[in-house]
């Protein structure tokens, strides 16, 4: 009976089938962070072609600031978001692992969903600016002969106007890029802390599990010697 016990608090307790889980889940979870830098890595691609698209259309530039603006709320937002995420699955242990992988795939999903809109919304703004270039060239063609004069005073002006926009906005962007890199930063360090907690609690689980086996192997000693004598007691009284 005793042994039966035993195993019993062996099947309450499979270590080894909780580390294999544990390896999925981190294996996925490390495919999903490659696939998150991935798509990031993409959207500042992209950031670095929209320079090109503010050379060209200068009056597009504030929209594609704001973007760039609410991107990063929207990281920041998913950082927080993922930073009680993490909090409560330490708390709820390896149980709640599979649901941080959901999350994952969704947030991956979502950056995706967003990379395509992105490009979309890029491709419709240069069609827009080259429209409107387009037919601003053609209204400058009609009064070429009356307004040279006022067209080269313009000219000036525009470069002069085009060069402290561009150098405004390569200052914000690269303020915007330090800070997506610092969010970055702060993720993998959530994620090392994350993956050490479940590594404690591993610790704990195995150590609890090994106070146990030896506080049954107590109690089937006391066990046993408390039979002893009772045995010795019927034996004399059939003697008798």
């Amino acid at each position: 009976m005793n042994a039966g016990r035993a195993n019993a608090k062996k099947q309450d307790h499979p270590d080894n089938g909780m580390d294999g889980d544990l390896i999925d889940a981190q294996a996925n979870i490390r495919h999903l962070r490659t696939t998150i830098t991935t798509l990031r890595e993409k959207m500042e691609s992209m950031s670095y072609q929209k320079d090109d698209a503010i050379q060209e259309a200068v009056a597009h530039s504030n929209d594609e600031l704001v973007q760039l603006r609410n991107t990063v709320s929207a990281l920041r937002e998913e950082l927080e978001n993922m930073r009680f995420q993490a909090e409560e699955d330490v708390q709820s242990a390896v149980g709640n692992a599979n649901d941080e992988i959901i999350q994952l795939k969704n947030t991956a999903t979502a950056l995706r969903q967003s990379l395509e809109d992105l490009r979309f919304e890029k491709d419709e703004e240069i069609q827009n600016a080259v429209a409107n270039a387009n037919d601003e060239i053609r209204q400058l063609k009609s009064t070429a002969g009356a307004l040279r004069e006022e067209l080269e005073n313009l000219r000036f002006a525009k470069d002069e106007a085009v060069q402290d926009a561009v150098s405004t906005a390569s200052d914000e962007i690269t303020q915007l890029k330090d800070t997506v890199s610092a969010l970055r930063n702060e993720l993998d360090k959530i994620s090392v802390d994350y993956e050490d907690k479940i590594q404690t609690l591993k610790r704990d689980a195995r150590d609890e599990i090994t106070q146990l086996h030896d506080t049954i192997s107590e109690f089937r000693v006391k066990l046993e010697a408390g039979d002893k004598p009772a045995r010795k007691t019927r034996a004399t009284k059939k003697n008798k």
